[in-house]
């Protein structure tokens, strides 16, 4: 049975998807997507040692060998990312039952958890593929349910956000495949390591350069990359709580992910960092980003659309670090994708409770809830503080990483944008704290004790955070090994 793990790795919350629409049961549904989701991080942690102990895994779906059957590789640069995806789908596993059942009607509910299944699916299958057009699929196959899930978001305005990222989603969608599509006219194949090998020194093949602008593209729209970020804030601001916890610790990281995967691993780093301007043009645009996304979170006036914008911001600094195109970049920006996904995933849980015992998140009616709700208030101040990098928080380890990947290569502007960046999330995360620890309360009843599983879920958070802070050997380790997996220990 340990031989089928990889396969496993997907198809348990595959199968689970189907189940939570057919039985129709509100719990029966959450049951199943906690097992999707303990079943996922128990063949991740197993696959994660395997590799770490013995090397790399290539699973055969039906016994068809590549190139020309499909194929699963796992690897150290996709360890982490299968890590990351199941360890949030358990946590929000917790979180969710509270949250969902407050916010979705019971007929809506079971619908939702299958989506929360297909994603999770979707995730991993982007993770673990070794094939160019099934990491299309799986892409649409996560895209799609998480477009469904934002559309039952409590506001009417949530149609409007799921229908902007579906069009926008479907642009970079087509950008990616018309890549593939080239990349297979010049090489007759669609398994990566096959294609790595029959695109070795054709760096001058106009098609084939074509092939990389369009995967660039259509996976920079999935990133979030400023200016293809549109779809975001909305997004995030607008989905259920449990659905923008999960999204926004998992989708951009794995499309950051998929993006390494092609570069470096299909493409090469010698052709989309060297012969083609890239790296150049990615730092540019991180910059951009860690700019424009943390000063327009200094003025929203909605906590969700306050840490939407902070993840445009957060997706430049991850960038930059790929961008430079060295292993110890590369490290940085994988280190950098867990404690963020960490980190955010707190605060948007911090976010979802606030709406479920308030009914809002306006800034305006978070005044003087630190007072009545202080053990919920710390928590968002602990994961606050990792935004903008404070010790002994996760985001202070990740953002050291970077900031010595950046002076190996003498990426001064890019520090700057990292030290104004940091400026700006001490000042909306200040905005947050000012309100809610010095503002008078207004008059009325205490809120509600929140949800013990709500609780826990997001003090989980927050304590990895600091723990990560404190000690990241474990993130390190597992960036370190991703960097390596894909550059090799002399890359740079």
């Amino acid at each position: 049975m340990t031989g089928q793990l990889p396969a496993l790795q997907v198809a348990v919350p595959l199968l689970c998807a189907p189940l939570c629409v057919l039985l129709r049961s509100r719990l029966v549904a959450w049951l199943l997507f906690l097992v999707a989701a303990l079943a996922s991080l128990t063949c991740a942690v197993w696959l994660a040692e395997r590799v770490d102990r013995t090397g790399a895994l290539q699973y055969a779906m039906g016994d068809w060998q590549a190139p020309y059957g499909i194929e699963f590789v796992v690897n150290g640069f996709n360890t982490p990312v299968l890590l990351l995806v199941s360890l949030s789908a358990v946590v929000v596993a917790v979180y969710s039952r509270r949250s969902v059942a407050a916010e979705l009607d019971a007929r809506r509910t079971p619908l939702l958890y299958a989506c929360l299944c297909l994603t999770l699916a979707g995730l991993l299958g982007l993770a673990i593929t070794g094939d160019v057009f099934n990491a299309f699929v799986f892409l649409e196959i996560s895209s799609l349910s998480t477009y469904t899930m934002i559309a039952m978001g409590r506001r009417r305005q949530a149609l409007l956000a799921s229908f902007r990222y579906l069009v926008i989603g479907t642009i970079g969608a087509t950008f990616l495949l018309i890549g593939i599509g080239l990349a297979y006219a010049v090489t007759g194949t669609l398994n990566m390591a096959d294609l790595a090998q029959r695109l070795t020194g054709g760096h001058d093949n106009r098609a084939l350069q074509a092939a990389v602008v369009f995967v660039f593209v259509g996976l920079a729209v999935k990133m979030a990359v400023f200016p293809l970020h549109a779809w975001l804030p909305a997004a995030y601001g607008e989905a259920p709580s449990a659905v923008s916890t999960f999204v926004a610790a998992t989708g951009t990281k794995v499309a950051i992910y998929v993006f390494c995967r092609f570069a470096f691993t299909v493409f090469g780093a010698s052709l989309v960092f060297g012969s083609m301007p890239i790296d150049r043009i990615g730092l540019i645009l991180a910059c951009l980003g860690i700019l424009a996304g943390s000063a327009a979170a200094c003025f929203q006036d909605d906590l969700r659309y306050v840490l939407a914008w902070s993840s445009v911001a957060q997706v430049g600094y991850i960038v930059a670090g790929v961008s430079l195109a060295t292993t110890v970049g590369v490290s940085a920006a994988y280190l950098y994708m867990i404690m963020h996904s960490v980190t955010k995933a707190a605060l948007f849980a911090i976010a979802g409770l606030l709406l479920l015992r308030l009914g809002s998140v306006r800034l305006t009616d978070l005044a003087g809830l630190g007072r009545r709700m202080p053990w919920t208030f710390a928590a968002f101040v602990v994961a606050g503080l990792g935004l903008v990098g404070v010790p002994p928080t996760a985001g202070f380890v990740s953002k050291w990483a970077l900031v010595t990947a950046l002076v190996e290569r003498d990426q001064w502007p890019v520090l700057v944008a990292m030290l104004a960046g940091s400026l700006l999330a001490l000042v909306y995360v200040g905005r947050v704290v000012e309100v809610a620890w010095f503002r008078e309360p207004p008059d009325g009843p205490e809120p509600l004790r929140p949800p013990a599983s709500m609780v826990a879920a997001i003090w989980f958070l927050v304590l990895l955070s600091v723990y990560f802070g404190i000690d990241a050997s474990l993130p390190a380790h597992l960036a370190d090994a991703a960097a390596e997996a894909l550059l090799g220990k002399g890359g740079g």
